[in-house]
This record gives structure tokens, C-alpha cells and sequence, in this order.
């Protein structure tokens, strides 16, 4: 199969243009909105339609910003040192979950502060609605044509356009219209992983009362689990590269903690319930 080729503009006036990229991230935060919006209306609790608009907000500004921030100093912070401005350059790409979670975490908190909320309430409450979110932004990876994959000789694997970036970035050989070899689409797999398999699993654990703090640990140890094994799949940054042998990479040691984590949330829950 070949990779589509979709320009990331859909539409351009003047300076302004409408991305792809840009409208994976709008689609999350609505799909996100439209689901919290369900579990108002259908398990009525301390949320409200104007509580959800806040909290929508909230956690909007603090994932965008910890996400951009994430990625430039985890992933490409000597770039970053030599071009500071990299920082405001969202357009291109470039956002990291684990930063977007740091941020979204500290949001979700003010936003908890000032409304008198507790934490975790606010947490159990939004963690069932961001795994679709996730999906939406690998998506909009997959139209910025980034995240490349291994090589492969599979019927899943992709050949690559070799006027991308991510493959002008990674080899030097590719000087036709596409590459020789295919290569795993591996932000459709993290789309599946994160962002349909993490939903039912997280949304499954929401629909029954559980303890506080559960279904935010539920989320944070599904993530932790999944990512590991669907960067498997796809390359590291060229200017990172793997950590140990051809197997280990920044993303899946950044998750580690997150699987730790994971697990002492659903026990703290579950102790606190007791």
C-alpha cells in the first residue's frame, strides 16, 4: 500500500489556514465535551452543562500547553536551545502525551481548587473521555504524515512519500516519489490502542460506581500498559533514537512510571473506599 498523500492545509486564506493537525485536536476536545455531556444526563451527579464547558476548558489549555512544552524539552530540546521559537510552532507537530498529561494534570487541579471539587472526583469524572481524544491526535499524526514505522514486509505497512519530513529525516537514500520499502502506519495502531481500546476499557470501569481515584488509576495504567507495546511499532525520534539495543525508546520509559502510578491510585482508591 502507499501512504495518502493529504495536504495538511485543508483550507488557506491569507495567512490563516485550517490543518488537519488543528482539526484532530478541535474533534477531541468536542468528542470529549459530547461524552461528558452524556454521563450529565445519564448519571447524574456534581456536573452540571456549565461545569463540563469549564472543565472542557481547563483541560484544553493545560494539555496543548503541557503537550507542546512535553515534546520540546523531552524529545527535541537541543533543537529547542538553537530555535526557541520551535516552542510556539504548533502547527508542525510535535506534542507530548506525557507532557499534555503533566498539563491537563495541573489544570484539572486549579479547576478542582476553584470549583471545590475534589481531585480525583474531577479526574474520575474527565478520564473516560480523553482516550478518544488521544485517538483524534494520532490521527491528525497520521494526515502531518509523522511517527514513520518500522520496516516491514507485512500487509499492514505503508510506503512512505519520500518528500516527508519524517523520512527525509531518517534516511538520506529515498530520492524517488516513494520509498523502496514499507514501513508500519504507526499512528493508526496508537489511534486503535489509545484511542478505542483504552476508551472501552476506562469507559467499561466509569459505568458502575467504583471508589474514588479508580477509574483515573484504571486510565493511567491502561495508557502505561498500551503504549509500550504499540511504540514497538514505530520509530524513535532520528535525533534520539533507542535508549538500549533496537527495542527501547524514550515513549515507553517515559510510561514505565505510568504503570507504577497506575496501580497505587487504584489501591489508594480502593483503601480509601474501605
Amino acid at each position: 500500500m502507499y501512504y495518502p498523500l493529504i495536504d495538511p492545509i485543508i483550507a488557506s486564506l491569507g495567512p490563516l489556514a485550517i490543518r488537519w493537525y488543528g482539526l484532530s485536536y478541535l474533534a477531541a476536545f468536542v468528542l470529549a465535551y459530547a461524552l461528558m455531556m452524556w454521563r450529565v444526563k445519564n448519571r447524574p451527579g456534581s456536573f452540571d452543562a456549565q461545569a463540563v464547558s469549564d472543565v472542557v476548558f481547563y483541560g484544553a489549555i493545560g494539555a496543548v500547553l503541557g503537550g507542546r512544552v512535553g515534546s520540546v524539552l523531552l524529545y527535541n530540546f537541543d533543537y529547542f536551545l538553537e530555535n526557541p521559537l520551535y516552542l510556539l510552532r504548533i502547527w508542525e507537530g510535535g506534542m507530548s502525551f506525557h507532557g499534555g498529561m503533566v498539563g491537563a494534570i495541573v489544570a484539572l487541579w486549579v479547576f478542582a481548587r476553584k470549583t471545590g471539587r475534589g481531585f480525583f472526583e474531577v479526574t474520575d469524572f474527565v478520564a473516560p473521555a480523553v482516550p478518544t481524544g488521544l485517538g483524534c491526535g494520532r490521527l491528525g499524526n497520521f494526515a502531518n504524515t509523522e511517527l514513520p514505522g518500522r520496516i516491514t514486509e507485512s500487509s499492514f505497512g505503508f510506503h512512505y512519500p519520500c518528500s516527508a519530513d519524517a523520512i527525509q529525516a531518517i534516511t538520506f537514500t529515498c530520492t524517488s516519489e516513494w520509498e523502496g520499502v514499507m514501513r508500519h502506519a504507526s499512528p493508526l495502531y496508537q489511534a486503535f490502542a489509545e484511542g478505542i481500546v483504552l476508551f472501552v476499557i476506562v469507559w467499561l470501569v466509569a459505568l458502575k460506581i467504583r471508589p474514588a481515584a479508580v477509574v483515573s488509576g484504571v486510565f493511567v495504567l491502561g495508557y502505561g500498559v498500551l503504549r509500550p507495546f504499540t511504540e514497538y511499532f514505530r520509530l524513535p525520534d532520528p535525533d534520539i533514537g533507542y535508549i538500549a539495543g533496537d527495542w527501547l525508546t524514550l515513549g515507553q520509559i517515559y510510561s514505565l512510571p505510568m504503570v507504577i502510578a497506575g496501580v497505587l491510585i487504584i489501591l489508594y482508591g480502593r483503601r480509601f473506599a474501605r
